[in-house]
């Protein structure tokens, strides 16, 4: 069953305090940093042990016997999607009266694997891992993933109003989830390790409403941070070499019919470089999404077709441009189906690419 396929629904459980009774098993804490715990996507880990993280597809992965797993994060983090023995996806939500919550309650006392995915844009939330709490023990995690694949991009790589079904509905954090974007579907397909550096609105040189000679904010000046918006944290590239990277970028830089297209190719052509020489083995995949139409569309695949052609290891792959047939989310952005096709053509194509 494909991800999207599946209804996400509240856990039937949720619980702000421990209760136990007489006949559960110990509840045992853990500090989030804990290193039989794995982890995925930019993530700081301060003095006190809590993960600090911002972008959407970051994500825990635990291994443990027993019957029972919470986990803590700052109040008010947002949304998280949760899979419980790789069965069907749930949601959990943090109020800002929330840092406690149930992911998991009443299981068989058995090994269990919990795979625990941010699927919003958390930069006005700042979410943290801070501990779990299990009713049984840790176990070490045993994910062999047989990829890193690193995704640039902006909302339609963030999940933007995938979950709404109104075209003139605007942005709102209840219909966003990356976990039924193009991106996630891939990396589960694919087994892979995943980074996901994504933000709505972001661009190569012209944020989406700025001026034609482009913005401060880019994905070029945040690149090299942890966290989006937040430059206390460098991110430390040799931490994750990916295989491939793909990029998906130029719906902002294009939109509203205003833009310098020498710019964007100038702008695109210097964070090529800047990739190539943190990545240098990196297979560098140039996409166009789904968003894109005529005029603009030929204007960034002709960009896109000569920056290929410039370096090695540089590869082009275009997604069909939606029509409407399969619906549209928010704001015109892809819907639940226009994201399973975008994923069903982009899965050959990197599986190519994987030795």
């Amino acid at each position: 069953m494909k991800l999207s396929d599946a209804i996400l629904t509240p856990l039937f459980l949720i619980a702000i305090c421990l209760s136990h009774n007489s006949q559960a098993l110990a509840a045992t804490r853990i500090q989030a940093n804990h290193p039989d715990i794995s982890y995925m996507g930019r993530i700081h880990w301060d003095e006190q042990g809590r993960g600090l993280f911002n972008y959407p597809g970051t994500t825990a992965l635990l291994r443990f016997e027993g019957t029972a797993l919470d986990m803590e994060t700052s109040p008010g983090s947002g949304k998280f999607i949760v899979e419980i023995d790789n069965g069907q996806p749930q949601q959990i939500v943090y109020t800002p009266t929330d840092s406690l919550l149930t992911i998991a309650r009443n299981l068989p006392d058995t090994i269990h694997t919990a795979r625990i995915t941010y699927a919003i844009e958390g930069y006005e939330f700042n979410p943290q891992f801070r501990s779990f709490i299990v009713e049984g023990k840790l176990l070490p995690a045993n994910e062999k993933h047989d990829v890193k694949i690193e995704f640039i991009g902006n909302s339609i790589t963030c999940g933007y109003g995938i979950e709404d079904n109104n075209k003139d509905n605007g942005f709102s954090y209840d219909t966003e989830n990356h976990t039924l974007t193009y991106a996630y579907q891939a990396a589960r397909e694919l087994n892979a390790d995943f980074n996901v550096v994504a933000r709505s609105g972001i661009g190569i040189y012209r944020n989406y409403g700025s001026p034609i000679e482009g913005d401060t904010k880019t994905m070029p000046l945040e690149y090299d941070y942890t966290l989006l918006y937040n430059h206390d944290y460098k991110w430390d590239h040799s931490s994750f070499h990916p295989d491939i990277i793909c990029i998906n970028l130029g719906t902002n830089d294009t939109s509203e019919g205003k833009y310098d297209i020498s710019l964007y190719e100038r702008h695109y052509r210097d964070f090529l470089a800047h990739l190539r020489q943190l990545h240098p083995d990196s297979k560098i995949v140039l996409l166009t999404g789904c968003m894109l139409q005529e005029p603009t569309l030929t204007d960034v695949k002709e960009v896109l077709d000569r920056l290929a052609q410039e370096g090695p290891n540089i590869y082009r792959f275009d997604m069909s441009p939606q029509t409407g047939e399969l619906g549209y989310g928010a704001s015109y952005h892809p819907s639940r189906l226009q994201a399973d096709k975008m994923a069903s053509e982009l899965i050959p194509f990197l599986r190519s690419l994987i030795p």
